[in-house]
């Protein structure tokens, strides 16, 4: 028996054995309960490090690195574990970017596995029969939604550069426990109890799902997903290309294109010629260090870099986490970077975007926009007039706002390995349990939603309109921070638009605040995208009402799940930090 074999067979011993484990974690601090924000401890390892957003997934990122395999093999074996244990969020039928560093090279790069708009899809994707934009679940549930999946590519893609040990192995444990079973956990027991009317309309995710009186599967009820095993093998026998030709291709389509009353327009062709794009990292200056994380498709790295090149020139550290005004000064900012956010950033393989958003002058004048006692004013919130790489723009569609929903269901992991390999991988199907639809075992995404609804407005075009071949606009936001070039944080969340305050400000706490990893990712969240400033239930940021109000901003008290996980690098060893809000946990040695 191989190495990884051996411990793929702990891995499942342990999976087994863990309902326990997972319960235990889920009782200390229960999933989606603010009040347990302050109970998770920090875990420290010397040498290598998996902090994922379920215990079991963990557990096999870290038998994988335990194995000889570097942060690249535990970035497969932790995928395909989640895509079982937490098909709400992520997995195969989705997408994903992955943010690299290199330790043998020191180098830093990106993976681009967002999914694609069919060679079919036209702008008017959804629009309805009045030529107005759809309702959001009128648009998801079905076929219509389903973009070509990245994850498979993505991961061989990685795989193949950085990888150590068999790629059939890596998938091995995920195999076995798909057979055998795992126990639902509390927090995929309320994800399928809260959509209830959705995800038991479709009759594979009803069959999956729920028990044979229509009744949510129980938390501790055992799971098995043979379907999925039988992917997995296909999979581990021929590549990624077992995924994107063939009898699976064909039962995706068919999923996709055959759903009676919202059909998509997906081909065979559109999954054989999709491409992982490896891009270069967007970088941000930030008090001495180097804030990376991925560019367009992704909204993610720019923004947060603008709303920490704006709250740069402000005395954080001074003020202290306890003092309103830090959060008028990164709220503001916040709302600055968003009108941004919203006008220009785009499929950068499809539109122009600014290559001035994140330049020092133009942030300098946007951050003396905020150098006032109060809020600003929302007539005051517009996007700025960043440079451009030419003199001339050859789209006045970037310099026009476009929405999309751009909903909360996704999760993320980071890795080091003993070499100083560092994964910071953020992956999703989008809204929870994405289309709805499922083939093969797994879920199918609705990431097409992540388009905006509405091509145009005023009679021009949208930039982040649906385009044949396109990739959507993403909030996810994988971040690895350099010191001097060495890699020392890596972190990322899931949560939607929210993911950028969330990994914005956490990144405040680690750097202004000198927080480490766990008491950062547990700080209360207080976030402000478009004006309302948002208020975590249950927590201390709810005293933070009053004195906000004062301040002219408008509150609002609420949950803010977010799922942050993170990793601090240090001379002294690792410190990992999970997200007390969902039952993830951080493991190493």
């Amino acid at each position: 028996m191989g190495a990884l074999r051996k411990f793929a067979f702990l891995a499942l011993f342990g999976a087994l054995a863990l309902p326990a484990f997972a319960q235990q974690a889920a009782d200390t601090v229960a999933p989606e309960s603010p009040s347990a924000v302050a109970e998770k401890q920090p875990v420290h390892a010397a040498r290598q490090m998996v902090v994922a957003a379920n215990p079991i997934a963990t557990q096999a990122g870290l038998d994988v690195l335990r194995a000889g395999g570097s942060a690249a093999d535990a970035v497969v074996a932790v995928q395909m574990v989640l895509g079982l244990v937490e098909p709400q969020s992520s997995g195969i039928g989705g997408g994903a970017f992955l943010v690299w560093y290199d330790a043998e090279s020191g180098t830093l790069t990106t993976f681009d596995g967002r999914e694609t708009a069919p060679a079919a899809a036209t702008p008017e994707l959804f629009l309805g029969a009045n030529g107005k934009p759809l309702d959001f679940f009128d648009a998801v549930i079905g076929g219509r939604s389903v973009g070509v999946p990245g994850v498979p590519r993505l991961l061989e893609t990685v795989h193949k550069k950085y990888g150590k040990l068999d790629w059939a192995q890596l998938l091995q444990p995920a195999i076995e426990l798909a057979e055998s079973g795992f126990t639902i956990s509390p927090r995929l027991n309320t994800m399928i109890t809260e959509d209830i009317g959705r995800l038991d309309t479709q009759p594979e995710t009803r069959a999956y799902f729920f028990d044979a009186l229509g009744s949510p599967r129980a938390a501790g009820a055992m799971l098995r997903n043979p379907e999925y095993a039988e992917s997995l093998r296909a999979l581990a026998e021929g590549g990624a290309d077992a995924f994107y030709k063939g009898s699976l291709a064909g039962r995706i389509v068919a999923a996709v294109n055959g759903h009676p009353t919202n059909p998509g327009k997906l081909d065979l062709k559109d999954l054989a010629a999709y491409e992982v794009k490896e891009r270069p990292a967007v970088c941000a200056p930030y008090r001495g260090l180097s804030v990376c994380g991925m560019g367009p498709p992704s909204s993610g790295a720019l923004t947060i870099g603008q709303i920490l090149g704006m709250v740069e020139p402000f005395d954080l550290a001074t003020l202290g986490r306890d003092d309103p005004e830090s959060w008028r000064i990164i709220g503001d900012a916040s709302r600055l970077a968003f009108a941004d956010r919203e006008r220009y950033i785009a499929d950068s393989d499809f539109v122009n975007v600014p290559k001035g958003l994140l330049n020092a002058d133009y942030l300098k004048a946007r951050s003396a926009l905020i150098r006032r006692p109060t809020a600003l004013p929302d007539a005051e919130v517009k996007p700025g007039e960043p440079p451009w790489d030419k003199a001339g723009l050859d789209g006045a569609e970037l310099r026009l706002d476009g929405k999309a929903f751009d909903m909360p269901a996704t999760s993320h992991f980071s890795i080091v390995d003993a070499k100083g390999n560092v994964a910071a991988m953020t992956t999703s199907v989008e809204n929870a349990f994405g289309s709805r639809q499922m083939a093969g075992g797994f879920i199918l995404n609705n990431q097409l939603t992540d388009f905006s609804f509405a091509p145009e407005k005023d009679g021009a075009a949208v930039a982040n309109r649906v385009e044949p071949g396109k990739r959507p606009r993403s909030s996810m936001a994988p971040t690895i921070v350099l010191e001097d070039g060495k890699p020392l944080y890596a972190l990322g969340s899931p949560g939607g638009s929210s993911i950028i305050p969330y990994v914005a400000t956490t990144l405040i706490g680690l750097i202004d605040w000198k927080l480490n990893m766990q008491a950062a990712i547990s700080m209360p969240h207080m976030l402000n995208r478009f004006g309302t400033y948002e208020l975590e239930v249950g927590t201390k940021a709810e005293e933070f009402a009053d004195d906000l109000k004062a301040l002219g901003f408008e509150t609002k008290i609420g949950d803010l799940n977010s799922g942050l996980h993170g990793i601090a690098i240090t001379p002294g060893g690792l410190t990992g930090g999970a997200d007390p809000r969902r039952e993830g946990v951080a493991l190493g040695d």
